[in-house]
């Protein structure tokens, strides 16, 4: 059984992947109940689940759905602590696009 793609994106990316489930590595910047905002590159807001557990100014990888209003729907949260490069998650994201025959599935 193959799995779902998810492709790794930033908020420059969103509008290319609505409806669909995606993979975003960014900064924690705030937290509201059950909404948070991230930065990848961009402001991305997020619906959270019960499961997801986010601490200001940690990264968190997110794993969720693009909604119509370009917010996330998250299925999955990973918290990645405070010492991520962020210049090589934003080189891994841009190579992905550029060569996204290898990592997904495109209609262009």
């Amino acid at each position: 059984m193959a799995s779902e793609a998810t492709p790794r994106v930033n908020a420059k990316y969103l509008d290319s992947f609505t409806n669909q489930t995606v993979r975003i590595l960014g900064k924690v910047v705030s937290l509201r109940g059950e909404t948070a905002t991230i930065d990848a590159n961009g402001t991305i807001n997020v619906q959270l689940n019960r499961d997801a557990h986010l601490q200001l100014n940690n990264a968190v990888e997110v794993v969720g759905k693009v909604q119509q209003d370009l917010s996330v729907k998250v299925f999955q949260a990973t918290d990645f602590g405070s010492n991520i490069d962020f210049n090589a998650v934003e080189a891994v994201v841009d190579a992905t696009h550029r060569y996204k025959e290898i990592f997904y599935d495109s209609n262009d």
